[in-house]
């Protein structure tokens, strides 16, 4: 493999101004975006869909916890993808081992039985936990020796996040449409096919273009250590793998108790991670303080997360059952629809980067830019429990409405999304800035974990009234957010 470049990347303008590498980093992300947004499009309604129809027959609540929990999975288990980059295999080698199985999870997927949905999904949520935190890292090694004071970079992670969203925004057209035009598993088929092209991409031009960026373990683990890992390891599936056996052979396994126990896991995890940062007796009362601050901004992202990410599973089966989708004569695919998001990024990104730029000092403040996003979001449920109360009959909403309500949680996610994992960077500890990045990510799990877990009382209460409570409760939410605002300001000593 070779190590040494023709050009180093701090001299290497030829992707749009960028280091060549990131054309190899840029394409292999946008394909394995399209594998895991067009997988995730259809997943849901295969769920739900009647077994006549090719699907699993499943209960919305079940359906919904399922995709909640896999969601919640895929960032959990970057955690522990992140560890073996950093201290096993080097970010190059640990993203080929997730390519590899992100695309055996989706033809696994692709076999047309019912069973394969459960190996498919642990292959894809291992997978991605192993490789998405470690491309990133190897995008940001790119400009390590560039002598500008990050400028290049920004704009070669701004061209690296378009790629994302453009495999987001093509993604649900293909899949979507093969999957709910032609069959299920071609649908999964298809994404299975865009993870080997980023896979072969990946893999061909790496070492023509990344030379020796990700090959390093930046901290190798001691025999000792990895011994005592693997012996936790092994120590915990065995548990879980004799409570399964004990559920089986009583007759009593349900999913449920799978969905119980890794949610129960999920949120569980940042406890540990608070308590371990508070009890580092080397913080001082700044960092102290900044954390305490961090506790409002972590518990601000679950309740946005819980509700942004049933943008693919709850609003999914709303756009399949209950919104008139016809163009002319033409009625599109409910998967569709799932492409309003990353298009809304593309759209909206550069005019808040462009107005944040402009307000300087003057833009609102990080807890302020909390408080208005999860409003917003509270307000995109809202307006889905009016859409909830009108189809409550059998009619059908007009799918602009979905439409309007997608935009409006677009708004949202751009005022919290890079501004609270901005801030985790800002408010860590110094040396423990991975354990909350690490945090950062454990919100959407969390939030995805209890998303799933609630859903079930979309069941009992119709779409009117459980859009409604979770629309109340993010406003409230949200107000307690305003009321605090200056208090937060103080606690994050300097952070603006």
């Amino acid at each position: 493999m070779a190590t040494e470049l023709r050009v180093p990347p701090a001299q290497d303008h030829r992707f749009l101004g960028q280091p060549v590498g990131l054309a190899t980093l840029f394409t292999t992300e946008l394909w394995e975006r399209f594998s895991y947004y067009g997988m995730r499009a259809i997943l849901v309604l295969y769920l739900v869909a009647p077994a006549e129809d090719g699907g699993l027959g499943m209960s919305t609540a079940q359906a919904v916890s399922i995709y909640g929990v896999y969601s919640a999975m895929v960032w959990l288990l970057a955690v522990p993808g992140g560890w073996l980059s950093d201290r096993a295999w080097g970010p190059r080698k640990t993203v080929l081992f997730g390519a590899i199985v992100i695309a055996g999870g989706h033809y696994v997927l692709a076999i047309p039985t019912s069973w394969a949905i459960w190996p498919g999904l642990a292959c894809v949520a291992i997978g991605t936990g192993l490789l998405k935190p470690n491309i990133s890292a190897m995008v940001g090694g790119l400009y390590d020796n560039d002598p500008d004071e990050g400028e290049r970079r920004d704009a070669g992670f701004s061209i690296y996040y378009m790629g994302i969203n453009i495999g987001g925004f093509i993604a649900p057209f293909i899949c979507g449409y093969l999957g709910e035009q032609v069959g299920w598993h071609i649908g999964f088929g298809a994404a299975g096919v865009g993870m080997t092209v980023a896979l072969l991409v990946y893999w061909l031009a790496s070492p023509r273009t990344l030379g020796p960026i990700g090959l390093r373990v930046p901290n190798p683990a001691s025999r000792e250590l990895m011994r005592k890992v693997l012996t936790i390891a092994g120590i915990l599936l065995a548990i879980v793998a004799v409570l399964t056996i004990i559920d089986i052979a009583l007759g009593t396994f349900e999913s449920f108790h799978v969905i119980w126990f890794l949610s129960a896991v999920t949120i569980a995890t940042p406890f540990i991670y608070f308590t371990r940062i508070f009890q580092n007796k080397a913080l001082d009362t700044t960092e102290r303080s900044r954390m305490r601050a961090y506790i409002w901004i972590f518990v601000g992202a679950v309740m946005f997360w819980m509700i942004f990410d049933q943008g693919g599973s709850i609003l999914n089966i709303f756009a399949d059952q209950n919104t008139d989708r016809t163009i002319g004569s033409f009625t599109f695919p409910a998967s569709w629809l799932q492409a309003v998001d990353p298009i809304g990024i593309i759209i909206f990104a550069p005019i808040f980067a462009l107005l944040w730029m402009r307000l300087g000092r003057r833009a609102p403040s990080l807890p302020a830019k909390f408080a208005l996003a999860i409003m917003l979001i509270g307000v995109s449920f809202l307006v889905m429990a009016v859409l909830g109360k009108m189809s409550a009959d059998g009619s059908l909403v007009g799918w602009w409405w979905l439409v309007l309500v997608f935009f409006i949680q677009v708004i949202a996610e751009l005022l919290l999304s890079p501004t609270g994992l901005s801030a985790s960077t800002q408010l860590a500890p110094r040396g423990m800035e991975s354990q909350v990045l690490a945090l950062w990510f454990l919100a959407t799990a969390v939030g995805d974990a209890i998303g799933g877990l609630v859903a079930g009382l979309q069941e009992t209460l119709g779409n009117a009234g459980y859009f409604a409570i979770l629309g109340l409760a993010a406003i409230v939410m949200a107000g307690i957010f305003a009321t605090q605002i200056k208090r937060l300001r103080g606690l994050m000593v300097g952070v603006h």
